[in-house]
């Protein structure tokens, strides 16, 4: 590239003459000029040389290249697509989604927020939003397009008050993907029915006590 040397002087760099001030300039030069590994060839480059050029990236070090990758396929989906979050109406009063959908924002951040159909949010959701303003919901994510700020999402039900220990715990057991429901009468077959039980003595000494 080409270097712009600016030079300040006084009455007292006239004193010295033009030749005083060519020598200063000749300095900056020096101390301006670029490594390429041949000296004295670091500023007298042409635009007609044929040697390499800075701008050039295949001619630059490993070290000096930020990398870059292009995702070409999903081989698991780890998150569950589930989430806590409140809904409320959209900003804009007079678009026509609008009238078709709400804004799920996730108590998560890390998770987008998502439009919602009003036809799965509480019937008197669009009359009465405030009512639902401290209102927990579980939502799953099914789509985002690419040309969309937003997700698309769908409600799966609604779980509570939020600050309430019941629908925080199913929330978070929720998005984890951790089942909760009931066991199955034949997996609690499988436990002891005479009540209390207690360990025998013959299964104490072959087992280690780590109670």
């Amino acid at each position: 590239p080409d270097v712009i040397i600016e030079a300040q002087f006084d009455d007292n760099d006239a004193d010295h003459g033009q030749d005083h001030l060519q020598d200063t300039l000749a300095d900056d030069v020096k101390k301006l000029s670029l490594d390429t590994g041949e000296k004295g060839d670091g500023v007298h480059r042409t635009k007609q040389d044929d040697g390499p050029k800075v701008n050039d990236p295949r001619l630059l070090p490993d070290k000096f290249l930020q990398r870059t990758a292009k995702v070409v396929y999903i081989l698991e989906k780890k998150h569950s697509r589930a989430a806590t979050g409140f809904i409320k109406l959209l900003a804009d009063k007079n678009s026509e989604l609008f009238r078709r959908c709400a804004m799920f924002s996730p108590v998560d951040h890390r998770v987008p927020r998502a439009y919602v159909s009003l036809a799965d949010c509480p019937p008197d959701f669009v009359t009465r939003p405030e009512d639902y303003s401290n209102m927990l919901f579980i939502c799953r994510i099914v789509d985002w397009k690419e040309d969309s700020n937003f997700a698309t999402g769908q409600l799966a039900k609604s779980l509570g008050q939020a600050g309430e220990i019941e629908p925080e715990t199913e929330g978070i057991l929720t998005e984890y993907g951790v089942d909760f429901s009931d066991f199955s009468p034949e997996a609690l077959e499988c436990l002891p029915q005479s009540l209390p039980w207690v360990i025998s003595p013959g299964e104490m000494d072959k087992r280690r006590d780590l109670r």
